[in-house]
């Protein structure tokens, strides 16, 4: 059997090969263990140290290192002014029917494109609320009817 020194290299550029080829952190706490292991086991340390030495500083770095990882390298979401219109009420402009691929609102003072999400047709100054977004397009429900 070889020196465990060497195991321990063995894993650590294992290791260290996996981390690389993604794209995510998913081996680097197990880098920071090996890397101890492999200076206990040349420091002449017994197997069980070495071993206990892996996993306690594994476990210390996915500990300490995880939530400061999420939270500066995971990007941070910002809603764009189309997101920011799903949930609001709208009045429509143009009759909404999907199958002619006719329909507007108007949401803020902004006219946009709009589809109906059950495919019924909508009236002119009915008030409608945005369900989503589809490109361009504000996906629309009947909320009531407006007398005009």
């Amino acid at each position: 059997m070889p020196p465990m020194e060497w195991i321990w290299l063995a894993a650590l550029v294992l290791f260290a090969i996996v981390e690389a080829s993604t794209a995510t952190l998913v081996s680097v706490w197990f880098i920071g263990g090996a890397l101890t292991a492999m200076i206990a086991a040349l420091l002449n340390g017994p197997l069980w140290l070495q071993i206990v030495l892996f996993f306690g500083v594994s476990a210390a770095m996915l500990l300490l290192v995880r939530p400061l990882a999420k939270k500066y390298l995971v990007p941070r979401t910002e809603k764009t002014n189309a997101q920011s219109i799903i949930g609001k009420t709208a009045v429509v402009t143009q009759k909404v029917d999907n199958l002619r691929g006719e329909g507007a609102v108007k949401i803020g003072g902004v006219e946009w494109s709009a589809r109906s999400t059950d495919g019924e047709p909508i009236a002119d100054g009915a008030v409608v609320r945005v369900v989503k977004i589809e490109g361009v397009k504000a996906c629309v429900e009947l909320v009531k009817e407006e007398v005009k």
